[in-house]
């Protein structure tokens, strides 16, 4: 047999094989790796639609929740329709995010002293959370009502939150809140549930 001018001969059946070996290998990591990033993708979606609609996530700006809550922190709440006297809720004013603490309910009567105690249907109610007492930004008349399907909600720095207090912000509709504040997650010094 005459050998061709320019031909190569064929390689030996093991460099084939190590070659067709080599392929295989590189479309299942192909496999792997596409199907890797199409579930990270999934997951991804998932947890944003989750935090979006159940547990929104938010940072804090502005002084009216200190000391509790300060500039800068994260934090995470919950979808809720329900409320309790002293939960924080985060509701949209004027296309910002604000937070207060919900202090009465629809139906229930609120009054403020000069001192700035604070009584839900004539009892005086405790407020660990709040540090100075103050009658603050104040342009409505006590005692107070509070309307149907909304909340009565202040801020803990009483001295300067503007808050239902002032007929600007008044009551918040309960369909206007976003959540119901339940842990910080940032600072790590500082994560964990909160009062």
């Amino acid at each position: 047999m005459s050998k061709r001018k320019g031909r190569r001969p064929l390689p030996p059946l093991e460099e084939i094989e190590a070659e067709l070996q080599r392929l295989q290998n590189r479309k299942t990591y192909n496999r792997a790796l596409r199907s890797t990033v199409y579930t990270l993708v999934v997951v991804a979606a998932v947890a944003v639609l989750v935090a979006m609609l159940y547990l929104p996530v938010m940072k804090v700006s502005g002084t009216s929740m200190e000391p509790n809550l300060n500039t800068d922190d994260i934090i995470m709440g919950v979808k809720t329709g329900t409320f309790g006297t002293g939960d924080i809720c985060c509701f949209y004013y004027n296309n910002k995010l604000l937070l207060k603490r919900v202090i009465a309910n629809a139906g229930d009567w609120v009054e403020i002293d000069e001192d700035g105690y604070v009584y839900v249907n004539g009892t005086l109610i405790d407020e660990p959370y709040v540090q100075d007492l103050s009658y603050g930004i104040c342009d409505i008349t006590y005692p107070y009502q509070v309307p149907d399907g909304q909340v009565f909600v202040l801020g803990d720095n009483r001295a300067t939150s503007v808050d239902s207090r002032s007929s600007v912000v008044g009551c918040i509709d309960v369909d206007e809140i976003v959540g119901k504040v339940l842990l910080r997650i940032w600072p790590l010094k500082d994560i964990g549930f909160i009062q």
